[in-house]
């Protein structure tokens, strides 16, 4: 099977620099029989900082550098001359990249902005060199401090996709052909379950020249808070949706049962998806008439919904306005 280029999850080993060592030189000159120390500072270690991009869609020009390792700073030098500080490393990541502590799985930063520095491993404070020791009572300091190290471990840089409406809903539901559908995107569609392997994203026009982007997430199984299916590598993406847009085929046997169990997934994950407004969308709706929607919409969850057709283009219009009022009022 060809491999995707899509890569959101990397594991990869930091090491920063340490600090070069301060230095305990005494000042040397002809005609000058006891000079004073003059032991320069030690260099700062390089750091390695996350910036945000948005030339990177993924995290693959990361995926098979596992180990970066900074450079440390130099010593000190006499005449009070400071060491080379290391030339820091910055990775840049895309937009909506999330470090953890790979050992404890603590979230460390998120990156969110083009242009955002955030040092993920500091590198080691450069030592004073023995002329910052001197005093009346102690002319001629013999010391100098080290340089502090730098810190090394694994983290991971995870990817969640950033967009206003993020697509929610079973394999096979539509949600690839909606997307392909009112944007320029074009996700891969056919009619078997997870089609989709990759998140992805397109922008929809709106009215006056209006948009917002839509955000194609791999189907949900039921059990996938636990990882069947695609799971738990997916659901991370919902969390970086202003609002969700669930997605039911009209030909579902029961979809008031299959909203709940999609739902119910989101809630098991993280609780907080469900503070996220929501609509309903009913697809392949090309097939019901009237009477059938009116019937079906008494058994529909309490929320915004429409019945729509991506394939004959019915209800794309309204959607649009439906979407663009949740996500601009309070």
């Amino acid at each position: 099977m060809m491999q995707s280029n899509f890569v959101d999850y990397v594991k990869v080993f930091l090491r920063s620099g340490n600090g070069g060592a301060g230095s305990s030189h005494f000042r040397r000159e002809k005609f000058v029989e006891f000079g004073g120390p003059d032991g320069g500072d030690g260099g700062k270690g390089a750091s390695i900082i996350l910036r945000g991009s948005t030339q990177h869609w993924t995290l693959i020009h990361l995926k098979y550098r596992k180990h970066i390792h900074a450079d440390n700073g130099d010593c000190g030098h006499g005449q009070r001359r400071s060491g080379k500080s290391g030339e820091d490393i910055i990775l840049d990541v895309p937009l909506g990249t999330v470090a953890k502590d790979a050992e404890t799985g603590e979230i460390l930063m998120e990156i969110t902005e083009a242009g955002e520095e955030k040092v993920i491993a500091p590198g080691g404070i450069g030592g004073l060199g023995n002329w910052n020791f001197k005093t009346a009572t102690n002319q001629a300091p013999r010391y100098a401090q080290p340089g502090m190290p730098g810190i090394e471990g694994w983290f991971i840089l995870e990817l969640k996709i950033l967009a206003d409406v993020g697509l929610v809903g079973f394999p096979n539901a539509g949600k690839s052909t909606l997307l392909s559908s009112i944007s320029a995107a074009r996700p891969k569609i056919a009619d078997y379950a997870f089609t989709t392997l990759e998140p992805s994203v397109g922008i929809v026009e709106y009215r006056d020249d209006r948009s917002f982007v839509m955000a194609d997430i791999p189907g949900i199984i039921e059990g996938a808070h636990e990882g069947r299916g695609l799971g738990l590598r997916f659901l991370r993406h919902i969390e970086r949706n202003s609002m969700l847009l669930f997605l039911v085929p009209a030909d579902s046997k029961d979809i008031r049962q299959e909203y709940d169990i999609l739902v119910n997934e989101l809630k098991m994950y993280n609780p907080e998806l469900l503070d996220k407004k929501r609509i309903l969308a009913i697809s392949k709706s090309d097939m019901l008439d009237e009477e059938l929607m009116s019937e079906m919409e008494q058994d529909l969850p309490n929320i915004p919904h429409i019945f729509i057709s991506s394939v004959v283009g019915y209800h794309m219009m309204e959607l649009k306005d439906m979407i663009w009022n949740e996500l601009n009022t309070d």
